[in-house]
């Protein structure tokens, strides 16, 4: 009871305007061992090291039912003899062996203890092997709330997919359901109806037809994968392909769609091309040019799954057909195309190690679109752009969430964190230099897993200060900082207000039509002129805020 109460008094205080930062950047939430269990890096997972999975799964459309195995390879670590794998209910695991052998094991909520024959040897490359069964979640409003999707297309036949991310892929499968340790590699095998195709990541290796009538795909992941980046989609597709001629040589683009939607993807797919122009000369190469890229429809919005990127905007430019900027820039490309691909940098390239650090995936890849526009349209149209989705930000809670409880921050990841992504771009004022900072991103942590501290100390050696402040300002607090001002003859006097400690961020202002950089501290300075100064102007590319205290 204590834990809906203190979510009712958030609700109170965010309704009724109260921004009461100690209350909600604290947060009352109570949270459950389970949580833990899936949060964390349990004394069960930290001695291990997962390097492969080959996980072959039947899907039962008449019942919505999923059968199948998953063998785990692993490297020891640590001597220990009990190790956790995660399958959310209502599926179950029915056996676990190693070396042929029956093991035993407790279920605990979500999470299994396998309890081994013997204490591992330090070192050793082992495997076990997990047989599971169950009726999965169905995904409620997909990707947001996920789990399986089991639909009908206009002909009748069954349309399926995956999508997990957040709720965790062991909604699905059995796996170490946590981001932190992401496996090297991956075989997928999909049996399904014989009628019906199954596309999932990484390239096919080949297609078998049982006696039964049902075929089994199988898919070959050559690159480390995260969890909720492995699907499987299920449906009466058809292909086409091309090659892009990128950064690293030719890279293989299929295209998997319904077939009465043939034309218009042969259409609206033309977009791929032009977002891995853009997306290379900003981020660097597509991080998986092995596993190949594929656009694969889905009975969904779409979502960033890694090589198979899934799509259902209805064939149409913008978010389902909307601007989420309000300028018009946003009906210039094909949302779910540009966005959901520009993961493949900023999530699937470069991984959270916690989900309370989400905004390393939302942030840059929300900024993304704004640099797909000022690719193509130019640096003012990708400014107006990322300058008009301030709309959409609430300042309800920090970014960043709670750290081991599988728990992820404000959805202001998106359009807060984009803008101040292009504030940081403004102090960097250098548009190669900001350039090669992105595109060492994604060199520098080249398929890992990591922490905010990694990134703000990367950010913080390359653009040439200390940006821990910044970074609290932006992510953890909810405040708006705002520069105050007032004239006082041929100068006006300044200082930040409503930020956090420290923050000294510099900001170009305009005087009198003329602009200048101003170093403001939580202490009033004062720039002088030759002239009387009239009218301060804040650069609009900064998010802050102004207020002229004299009036």
């Amino acid at each position: 009871m204590k834990k809906y109460l203190s979510l009712l008094l958030i609700a109170f205080l965010i309704s009724n305007g109260i921004q009461a930062q100690g209350l909600l950047a604290k947060s009352d939430v109570i949270f459950t061992r389970q949580d833990s269990l899936r949060g964390s890096v349990t004394k069960e997972r930290v001695w291990w090291d997962v390097k492969h999975y080959n996980l072959e799964v039947k899907v039962n459309p008449l019942d919505s039912t999923i059968t199948g195995a998953n063998t785990i390879q692993y490297k020891v670590l640590q001597s220990y003899d009990v190790m956790q794998i995660d399958l959310q209910n209502p599926m179950e695991i029915t056996e676990v062996t190693q070396d042929g052998v029956a093991l035993k094991y407790k279920r605990e909520g979500n999470a299994f203890f396998i309890t081994l024959a013997s204490k591992q040897k330090t070192g050793a490359t082992k495997e076990v092997k997990v047989f599971y069964q169950g009726r999965p979640k169905v995904a409620v409003r997909p990707p947001w709330d996920g789990g399986i999707t089991w639909k009908k297309d206009q002909n009748g036949n069954d349309f399926i997919a995956s999508s997990c991310q957040g709720l965790g892929a062991s909604i699905w499968w059995p796996n170490k359901d946590h981001m932190y340790d992401e496996v090297e590699g991956m075989k997928i095998s999909v049996n399904i109806p014989g009628k019906l195709m199954d596309v999932s990541n990484g390239r096919l290796q080949n297609v078998k037809t049982l006696k039964d009538g049902t075929k089994t795909y199988t898919w070959v992941v050559k690159n480390p994968i995260n969890n909720y980046g492995v699907n499987i989609n299920i449906g009466d597709y058809v292909s086409f392909s091309e090659k892009y001629k990128g950064e690293k040589g030719d890279l293989d683009c299929q295209y998997y769609v319904l077939k009465d939607n043939l034309e218009k993807a042969k259409e609206q797919f033309k977009e791929v091309p032009r977002m891995l122009k853009a997306f290379e000369h900003w981020f660097g190469p597509y991080p998986f040019y092995e596993d190949s890229y594929k656009l694969v429809e889905a009975p969904y919005l779409g979502m960033e799954h890694q090589s198979c990127v899934t799509y259902g905007n209805g064939f149409q430019n913008g978010y389902l057909g909307r601007d989420l900027s309000g300028t018009g820039w946003g009906l210039k490309f094909d949302f779910i195309i540009i966005h959901e691909s520009g993961h493949e940098w900023f999530a699937n390239n470069i991984t959270y190690k916690d989900i309370a650090d989400m905004w390393i995936h939302e942030s840059f890849t929300c900024y993304s679109e704004s640099l797909f526009v000022e690719y193509y349209y130019g640096k003012d149209a990708g400014t107006e752009y990322v300058r008009g989705i301030r709309k959409n930000i609430q300042n309800d809670k920090p970014i960043i969430g709670h750290y081991d409880v599988n728990n992820e921050g404000s959805g202001d990841m998106y359009y807060k964190g984009a803008n101040m992504l292009n504030t940081l771009r403004q102090i960097v004022n250098d548009d190669e230099k900001w350039r090669t900072i992105l595109r060492g991103l994604n060199s520098t942590f080249y398929h890992q897993t990591v922490t905010t501290k990694q990134i703000e100390d990367y950010l913080s050696q390359q653009v040439g200060m200390d940006l821990n402040p910044f970074f609290n300002q932006y992510l953890r607090d909810i405040r708006i900082p705002t520069l105050e001002y007032t004239f006082q003859e041929n100068a006006v006097k300044y200082r930040w207000k409503n930020s956090v400690a420290g923050f000294d961020m510099p900001v170009k202002v305009s005087l009198n039509g003329t602009e200048v950089t101003l170093n403001p501290k939580s202490e009033w300075n004062e720039f002088t002129c030759p002239f009387k100064i009239e009218k301060v102007e804040v650069n609009k590319d900064f998010y802050v805020l102004s207020k002229n205290v004299a009036k």
